[in-house]
């Protein structure tokens, strides 16, 4: 009798690394060797894995090193906020690194010096839940990328507006985001009301939670 087949969809994954030639490669051995798992984002730019419309993804393979301002921090804790797990590629396999991975939220840390068999491993362990630490695992790969990604629009908000916001994408509700900034619940629920409208005003919707991750992302908020 044939073994029904596994109805499971494939883990999204997308993968982020300042060499398009690793995030290509990578996404090719994943595509032929790894038909539990789905390349559904390849970019070399911070901006264009949050701005895509398969964002978020089930797991991010992330450059910990990229040619941004953005921190790893900041990085790994939007992708966390919008329910994408992160693993953490590098060829800068030190303790301080790895602390700072691991502590913002990162699911592993792995070495680019082993081969991408092992990494694949890696994500396919993340996809289904698991926390890791430190592991010597992992090559990459990439994708082209226009040179220059032009900065979003600035909404012009207020610290208190920005607070409001972060504490909202880290999955607070308005009654949470009010005792934890000290204010009224109205209060908190116009801050937010304000925010949305700003980021409108300048073309960058934020009408719904995930599009309001989306621009606190992009504008590097959550540190």
């Amino acid at each position: 009798m044939t073994p029904e087949p596994d109805a499971s969809p494939p883990a999204r994954v997308g993968i982020l690394d300042d060499h398009a030639l690793i995030v290509d490669g990578l996404a090719g051995w994943i595509d032929e060797h790894a038909t539990d798992l789905r390349v559904v984002i390849r970019t070399t730019r911070w901006l264009d894995l949050v701005r895509h419309p398969e964002f978020p993804v089930d797991v991010v393979l992330m450059d910990l090193q990229l040619g941004e301002s953005i921190s790893i921090e900041s990085r790994i804790r939007a992708c966390r906020a919008a329910g994408a797990a992160v693993v953490v590629v590098t060829a800068l396999d030190d303790d301080s690194s790895r602390e700072r991975s691991l502590g913002a939220g990162a699911a592993a840390f792995v070495s680019k010096t082993l081969p991408v068999s092992d990494l694949v491993a890696v994500a396919r362990r993340v996809a289904a839940g698991e926390r890791m630490a430190r592991i010597g695992a992992a090559a990459s790969a990439g994708h082209e990328a226009s040179d220059d990604v032009a900065a979003p629009p600035d909404a012009g908000l207020s610290d208190a507006e920005r607070r409001a916001l972060v504490l909202y994408a880290q999955g607070l509700s308005t009654a949470e985001v009010a005792r934890r900034m000290s204010v009224g619940y109205e209060t908190a629920k116009t801050y937010l009301r304000r925010a949305r409208d700003k980021y409108a005003k300048v073309g960058r919707p934020a009408g719904r939670r995930a599009e309001l991750i989306r621009r606190v992302a992009e504008d590097g908020m959550l540190e």
